[in-house]
C-alpha cells in the first residue's frame, strides 16, 4: 500500500508530466557525486530532463554523469555564471530546476518545489538550506550567506534566509529574461535580485 509521502509524489509527478522540466547541473570536477546526483533527481523526477554542463573538469566528471543517465554538455568559459548563462539560453523547458552536483541538496524536495511553482505559478523558488552541517556551505559561505542575504533584505524587503543556496526553480519567463552578467558564483546573487525586479512575489521553501 503507498504511504502518504508516495501519495503526495505520485500527484506531483502527475503535474510535473504534463511540463517539461530540465534539471540543470553544473559542475566542476564533481566525480565522486555527481553520479548520486544524477541517480537522486532521477528517482525524485522520473519525467525531467538532467543535463550535466562540464566546466573544464581535469577528472571523470563527464564519464560519471553519462553513464548516471544524463544528457552532457560543455561550457569552456570557466565560472558558475557562464555555465548558468549558457544553460539558460541553449535549454527550452517550461520548468527548470538548477542544482548543484556536489550531492549536499536534498532530491526529495525538488517534486514540492515544482509543484509549488506551478500551482502558484510562481518565477521563482529557493530552495533554503537548513542543515547545520558545514558540509552544506563552502568555506566562508555561511557567513558571507548572512551578510548578502541581509543586504538583500534591507534594500528589497523581502524575507530570504539563504539567498546563496544553489538549489532552486525557475519559470520559463524567468529563465529566458535573465541577464546573466555575473562569471563565477556571484551568480547566486544575481538570481535572487533578477526575481526580486520580476512582477510579483519570489517564494521560499525549506528542505525538509
Amino acid at each position: 500500500m503507498p504511504t502518504i509521502l508516495d501519495a503526495s509524489k505520485s500527484i506531483t509527478e502527475t503535474i510535473a508530466s504534463k511540463y517539461r522540466i530540465a534539471i540543470l547541473v553544473p559542475c566542476f570536477n564533481e566525480e565522486l557525486t555527481v553520479g548520486k546526483t544524477v541517480a537522486a533527481f532521477h528517482d525524485a523526477l522520473p519525467s525531467a530532463t538532467i543535463y550535466v554542463y562540464d566546466n573544464n573538469s581535469t577528472d571523470r566528471t563527464i564519464d560519471v554523469a553519462r553513464a548516471a543517465g544524463a544528457v552532457v554538455r560543455k561550457e569552456p568559459r570557466q565560472g558558475k555564471g557562464n555555465v548558468v548563462r549558457r544553460m539558460f539560453a541553449d535549454i527550452d523547458a517550461d520548468i527548470f530546476v538548477l542544482v548543484d552536483g556536489d550531492a549536499t541538496y536534498e532530491a526529495q524536495a525538488a517534486p514540492r518545489m515544482v509543484r509549488r511553482a506551478i500551482e502558484e505559478n510562481l518565477d521563482f523558488v529557493n530552495g533554503a538550506r537548513v542543515s547545520q552541517s558545514m558540509e552544506a556551505y563552502r568555506r566562508g559561505h555561511r557567513l558571507g550567506n548572512y551578510v548578502l542575504t541581509a543586504m538583500v533584505r534591507n534594500i528589497f524587503g523581502k524575507q530570504f534566509t539563504d539567498m546563496l543556496t544553489g538549489y532552486k526553480v525557475f519559470s520559463r519567463r524567468y529563465a529566458k529574461s535573465f541577464p546573466a552578467m555575473s562569471r563565477g558564483f556571484e551568480i547566486e546573487t544575481e538570481l535572487t535580485v533578477h526575481a526580486l525586479e520580476l512582477p510579483g512575489f519570489p517564494s521560499e521553501v525549506q528542505r525538509a
